[in-house]
């Protein structure tokens, strides 16, 4: 085989066989295959794409090219992945909330893309917690606690760290093809016997519109199940941030209260959290209606802050943070409201321009090399749909200083809509996508 002849099979629309892919991503990690080539390729996908089974082939061809582990535990091993969305830590609580239901969530997550927050970036605004472990510590997190949120090491999937460094440059993002395989190819290394997408559509999503949200869950859900991992997808609304709070400490502050027992801090969010993790229990053979019900105790009983506290304390956070947590998150030194202009109703948020206004107050990354400041976000976000008076607060900004509260007051009133009449809520749940 020869990267040349494949490359050329996929730029005349055919579909190389699995056993070309195969040594086309072995070849991505070794270096047998150049950058030159892996570029060729990206853009042979992306004008041309593959078929079904040219997508699954790609896939499992770069789960393979590293490292996959393997599992002997006394329950399921599932996890879920989110396409990524503005105030979305849903992992931090249905982690826990699924180790709390003896499940375990070996979860391999990522940092802030955009607009959007970062899983681990999240986590580490815990003082002390650290995302990097290796395979033993992750190991071993996993079976003792039944929950582990880390980076991916260097050995998972290195095909797609290779093909993915070479796509962003070459303008070839934005192939589902090639999207369905970076997102899977680290997920099914983990070893799961069933996963859940929460594909996002709305304003704060990368897919703006329903539709595109719905091809992309399609193809993820065909080529998982094809690859030979249950799975399942949601497609949920980011007409909206899903929880009240944008940034790392801001957005854990919320998990926590939802950890605490308290569904009135984030409904939303909780709800979410809720039928993710039920179809998650129900692929692994629970009925999905007890499931929720399941997932929803662990929550108000206290039972998935327990494994949240076990798991942050086994990271490296401190021992105490389920019974003091206000005092170990980092705060902002300026905290400001955001007021109302008018009177009427909020009838449209976008979900990006907050996200942006986030990453500008140094909340996310403009640059690879920035620094994330942890404590810069925002809170009490007024939800869609709400009346509200001239005067009355819209949100909560936390900034490093004066001149960027200033800064980011500005985008919050740019990026809320308020008029005179009430909009039409959309769902929570657009559509549900099974197996």
């Amino acid at each position: 085989m020869d990267a040349r002849t494949i490359i050329a099979k996929v730029r005349r629309g055919q579909t190389p066989t699995s056993d070309e892919l195969a040594w086309f991503t072995n070849g991505l990690a070794t270096r047998d295959v150049s950058d030159a080539q892996a570029g060729a390729f990206a853009m042979a996908v992306c004008l041309n794409g593959l078929s079904d089974a040219g997508r699954v082939a790609l896939t499992t061809g770069m789960r393979d090219s590293g490292e996959v582990l393997s599992w002997d535990l006394d329950g399921p091993v599932l996890d879920k992945h989110s396409t990524g969305g503005v105030g979305d830590p849903v992992s931090l609580l249905l982690a826990p909330a699924l180790a709390a239901c003896d499940v375990f969530v070996p979860m391999v997550s990522g940092r802030g893309l955009g607009h959007t927050g970062g899983t681990l970036d999240k986590l580490e605004s815990i003082p002390g917690l650290s995302t990097t472990q290796t395979t033993a510590s992750f190991r071993k997190i996993t079976r003792d606690i039944g929950c582990a949120i880390v980076g991916a090491t260097k050995s998972i999937a290195p095909a797609d760290r290779r093909l993915y460094a070479i796509r962003d440059v070459t303008a070839t993002i934005e192939s589902v093809d090639l999207i369905c395989a970076s997102i899977l190819s680290k997920k099914l290394a983990a070893g799961l016997d069933g996963l859940v997408l929460d594909v996002k559509t709305g304003s704060g999503a990368f897919m703006k519109t329903p539709e595109d949200a719905a091809t992309l869950a399609r193809a993820l859900v065909s080529t998982a199940n094809g690859a030979g991992t249950p799975t399942a997808a949601f497609i949920t609304d980011m007409s909206q941030p899903l929880a009240p709070s944008l940034g790392n400490a801001t957005e854990v502050a919320v998990c926590l209260e939802l950890l605490s027992g308290n569904r009135a801090a984030a409904p939303r969010l909780h709800d979410v959290t809720v039928a993710l993790a039920g179809r998650l229990l129900a692929l692994a053979g629970h009925a999905e209606g007890e499931a929720e019900e399941r997932v929803a105790a662990a929550i108000s009983s206290g039972h998935a802050m327990v494994c949240f506290a076990a798991m942050v304390r086994a990271m490296g956070g401190p021992p105490d943070i389920a019974e003091d947590w206000h005092t170990h998150l980092p705060k902002a030194p300026v905290v400001g409201d955001v007021p109302a202009m008018r009177d009427g109703y909020v009838t449209a948020i976008d979900g990006e321009a907050l996200g942006l206004a986030v990453v500008r107050m140094g909340g996310g990354r403009q640059v690879e090399t920035d620094r994330i400041n942890p404590a810069v976000g925002l809170s009490d976000v007024v939800e869609l749909g709400r009346k509200v008076s001239r005067g009355d607060l819209i949100a909560t900004i936390h900034a490093a200083d004066e001149d960027s509260a200033e800064a980011t007051a500005r985008a919050v009133l740019d990026a809320i809509t308020i008029t005179d009449t009430a909009p039409d809520l959309p769902d929570l749940i657009h559509e549900r996508i099974d197996p």
